[in-house]
Parts: C-alpha cells; sequence; structure tokens
C-alpha cells in the first residue's frame, strides 16, 4: 500500500501536509518557465532555480536514506557538492521535477511507514554535536526546513526573472 492509498492522520499526516506545501511552493515557483529561465541567474547570488530544485531532491534523497538506514546508508553515494546547484546542459527542468517528484514519494512513504523514534547518530561534520543523533521525526523536520528555506530563495530568483511571486 502506497502513501496515496493510506488515510493518515495525526503527527504523520500534518509532517507530510507541511512537506507537501513547501514542496509545493518551491515546484510553483518554476511553473511555466524554459530550461533557459530556470538556469539563469537572475540575482547576485550564483543560485538559479533549476539548481535549487537538484539541490532540494539531492538534499531530500540523502536524508531519506538517513531515516532509513542512517549515517552509513546516507552517505554511500558520492555527492558533486557543487555541481548540485547548477543546470548543466544534461539538465532539463521537466526531468528535475520528475526526479524531485521520485525523491519526494519515496521520502513520503518512509515518513508514513517508519518508526518516527528511531534515532541515527548523525554523520561527522563540523556542523553536527560530535556524538548528536537524529530521529526519523527529527530528520523529517530538517527536511521540511531546508525545502521552505529554498522555497523563499526560488521566490526571490522567480520575482528577478520576471516579476511572478508564489504568493501575492
Amino acid at each position: 500500500m502506497t502513501t496515496s492509498e493510506r488515510v493518515l492522520t495525526g503527527e504523520r499526516a500534518d509532517l507530510l501536509q507541511s512537506l507537501g506545501l513547501h514542496r509545493g511552493f518551491l515546484r510553483h515557483t518554476v511553473r511555466g518557465l524554459t530550461d533557459a529561465q530556470a538556469a539563469a541567474r537572475s540575482t547576485a547570488s550564483e543560485l538559479c532555480l533549476g539548481g535549487l530544485i537538484k539541490h532540494v531532491t539531492l538534499v531530500e534523497h540523502r536524508w531519506a536514506r538517513f531515516m532509513a538506514g542512517g549515517a552509513e546508508a546516507m552517505e554511500s553515494e558520492p555527492v558533486d557538492w557543487a555541481g548540485m546547484f547548477r543546470m548543466t546542459a544534461d539538465d532539463t527542468l521537466t526531468d528535475l521535477l520528475a526526479r524531485y517528484a521520485e525523491t519526494a514519494a519515496r521520502t513520503d512513504e518512509l515518513i508514513a511507514t517508519l518508526d518516527l523514534d528511531t534515532v541515527h547518530p548523525l554523520p561527522e561534520a563540523p556542523w553536527f554535536e560530535p556524538g548528536a543523533g537524529w530521529s526519523v521525526r527529527r530528520t523529517a523536520l530538517h527536511v521540511i526546513a531546508e525545502t521552505a528555506q529554498h522555497a523563499g530563495h526560488a521566490d526571490i530568483i522567480r520575482e528577478s526573472i520576471d516579476g511572478a511571486k508564489t504568493m501575492g
């Protein structure tokens, strides 16, 4: 049974509703854009809308792997940290959005089924307290925060392209 076939209530429903809302805001920022517009750097930042979609997809994918299997699973695939923020000549907005939708479905399934109290030690990194761990719940909240933050970035970038805004 997939997440879409289940009726979720309570905390799981709240987590998925919040994550879905912010994903929707992010996807809305690229509605109607060409690949060239999605790849354009329209502000002083290095960021582009397609690159943000690519980044959020990769980050969500990695945290989903963490939820399911901890830091080892999260870090088992190589990451092009600089390239994840850019659209390459091989990237299309359609493909980036499709990968994002696939990643979102996997994350939603994990949030719907995993024990939210399961804790995994965080990977070693200067921004994490040594020896700290996050529950599946805490990880889901982090993905929501990351998605919301980048949806805000995307809104500013989109507005600078053609004046369109997610809200307003």
